[in-house]
């Protein structure tokens, strides 16, 4: 590794869409809305969802289980490090957001940092509405 790449930065912010509050600025940005399930939509598991996070590991197991889950981790962290060798020396903001910022876009989240960190890459995570209540998105009409 040089000193540029011990150097680089990713900065990763998850959040909920529904919030009506994103973060702002330059950014890769990956929507979870319809890649992946939300994990209180699935039956089996609506219950313990709904009292969990993408901060508890039963979720991050579930998210990561999710068929295409880890290939999205894996292709954000490429392209941050694509963007990371054209633009040496600048953090690279990640945005990952889901419908309410608290299974998905946390889990998979923790998983690009994850990654960021084994590849030699400082990641910094910040989740904007984990701790918010389950939101409920609008009835259509």
């Amino acid at each position: 590794m040089n000193a540029d790449t011990d150097q680089a930065r990713i900065e990763i912010t998850t959040y909920g869409v529904l919030h009506q509050d994103p973060p702002t600025g330059d950014a890769i940005t990956v929507d979870l809305t319809r890649a992946l399930r939300n994990p209180p939509d699935d039956p089996t598991v609506r219950e313990q969802m709904r009292r969990s996070t993408g901060l508890d590991p039963h979720v991050l197991d579930y998210v990561l289980a999710t068929p295409g889950a880890r290939e999205i981790a894996y292709r954000t962290v490429l392209r941050a490090r694509a963007q990371l060798a054209v633009l040496p020396g600048e953090p690279v903001r990640v945005h990952l957001y889901c419908q309410g910022g608290r299974h998905r876009s946390v889990a998979l989240g923790r998983e690009v940092a994850r990654l960021a960190e084994t590849a030699g890459l400082s990641a910094v995570l910040t989740h904007r509405h984990v701790h918010r209540d389950v939101v409920q998105p609008p009835q259509a009409a």
